[in-house]
């Protein structure tokens, strides 16, 4: 059973109301109303399409690190600034908290009070070359996430600049199904973009959309038409490989209901925990309280990210995150 949430200040230009919005229509329309649609996305000028040459395709676009047998690398989507202000969307942060973020992710504190962040995926090269992909970003100009984000994404250009072709993504991971986080799993026709993959969700995260929920037409039913939709239901390993290494889907509920990330494990050389959005912005770690304001249950939420955060911690592990300013950090 879901807490009872209280209730928030919207941001502003978003009427607060006692039934919760649903999540699009609140970024929505914080980037309409109070971001001049979506100019804020520009680092140079002002449309999407600025917003989607925004620091170029370089070696930023990709960071990697190993453990084991396993290449884990950092694949940038996109880059913005979000719509609003910090403090919006985490009401409970206070002053020192604020502070101890920035020191610890200065990339994060745009302009007046804005937040700035990165859209990632992840691609965890295996032995002999295939691809285990972690979410597909915002996606091209048309997916659900266009009414608030930089779209289109860069992905199948980051891919391409990683020497990743889509034939050898075999296995998707979609951590939760937000519009940040499964763009490029279709095209617009319905499509989908990793032909020979199957596409890993936790049965709680379909269950739990809304029947109005983008998600349901933009992916899921493509997917499961094609064939290519595998539920799972708890912890379950994704990939077996070499000297006892793994990829582990691990349940990481709050953000949403089905939430998950995934834990590369090197057989006794290292780990490497893709988080999805267990934290979204650097307070998060400063703070592992401070709730997102659009987490479904921030009392789950917040267990899971100290779960996670104590857990690294424990073990020495490395976080790989979608969308600190560092991709991978150690807690």
């Amino acid at each position: 059973m879901h807490p009872v949430h209280p209730v928030r200040p919207a941001p502003s230009g978003v009427p607060a109301t006692d039934a919760p919005p649903s999540r699009r229509s609140v970024l929505r329309g914080a980037a309409t109303v109070g971001m001049g649609a979506l100019t804020a996305w520009a680092g140079t000028g002002g449309t999407p399409a600025a917003a989607a040459s925004h620091g170029g395709a370089g070696t930023a676009r990709i960071v990697s690190r190993c453990a084991g047998p396993y290449e884990v690398m950092a694949l940038r989507d996109a880059h913005g600034t979000f719509p609003g202000k910090r403090q919006d969307w985490f009401p409970d942060a206070g002053d020192s908290d604020w502070a101890r973020a920035q020191r610890l992710d200065p990339a994060a504190f745009g302009p007046d009070d804005t937040w700035e962040l990165d859209f990632r995926c992840y691609a965890v090269r295996r032995p002999g070359g295939r691809i285990t992909l972690v979410d597909t970003g915002i996606g091209p100009v048309g997916s659900p996430a266009a009414s608030w984000a930089p779209v289109p994404g860069h992905l199948p250009r980051v891919l391409r600049l990683a020497g990743i072709e889509r034939d050898d993504v075999d296995t998707v991971v979609l951590t939760h199904l937000h519009e940040d986080h499964y763009g490029w799993t279709v095209d617009t026709t319905g499509t989908p973009f990793f032909p020979n993959a199957r596409h890993v969700v936790q049965r709680a995260e379909i269950e739990a959309l809304a029947a109005d929920d983008s998600a349901t037409a933009y992916v899921v039913e493509p997917l499961r038409r094609a064939g290519l939709l595998h539920l799972i239901d708890g912890r379950v390993r994704v990939q077996s490989g070499p000297g006892h290494s793994s990829l582990t889907a691990v349940p990481t509920p709050g953000h949403t209901a089905g939430h998950q990330s995934v834990l590369v494990e090197g057989g006794g050389r290292g780990r490497i925990m893709i988080t999805g959005d267990v934290l979204v912005h650097a307070v998060q770690l400063a703070a592992p309280s401070v709730a997102y304001r659009l987490e479904s249950d921030q009392a789950t939420a917040r267990r899971t990210r100290q779960n996670v955060l104590d857990e690294a911690r424990d073990h020495g592990h490395l976080l790989a995150t979608a969308h600190l300013g560092r991709p991978f950090l150690r807690p």
